[in-house]
């Protein structure tokens, strides 16, 4: 059996170390970005209060990570969206279709009862497919 290699890319947050998760793993040709929020590097959540400006936060923050991870916003598969006010799903959905309305993953929002922190309002987590390319929609 083959073994594929597995790569590990943090966000250098130091609760990275401190817990023991990565940003983003890419096994073989498959990256896994994980949940992502708008909290920058010095622990303060941007856009607080925002939806929109959240998500758009969180999908630059993803899209780097994809990079890092050699990957690009149109091989992503699956996003998978955890909100805790489902009726701000327009603003969410609006920053969301400035990256992927042509790329058009499969996407699955659900409500929550909180995220990490109260400030939170979206995490957002994705899939990709390094070298997939869309040949036809149907």
């Amino acid at each position: 059996m083959d073994l594929l290699k597995r790569e590990n890319f943090s966000s250098g947050a130091p609760f990275e170390e401190k817990v023991g998760y990565s940003r983003a793993v890419r096994v073989g040709n498959m990256v896994y970005i994980g949940g992502t929020t708008s909290t920058n590097s010095e622990g303060v959540v941007e856009g607080a209060g925002d939806a929109y400006l959240q998500t758009k936060i969180i999908l630059q923050k993803i899209e780097d990570a994809l990079a890092r991870a050699g990957a690009k916003v149109s091989e992503v598969i699956r996003v998978r969206f955890y909100v805790t006010d489902i009726s701000k799903g327009q603003e969410y959905l609006r920053a969301y279709s400035e990256w992927y309305k042509g790329v058009k993953p499969v996407i699955t929002m659900a409500e929550v009862k909180a995220l990490a922190r109260p400030e939170h309002l979206v995490e957002i987590e994705v899939e990709a497919v390094v070298g997939s390319y869309l040949i036809k929609s149907k």
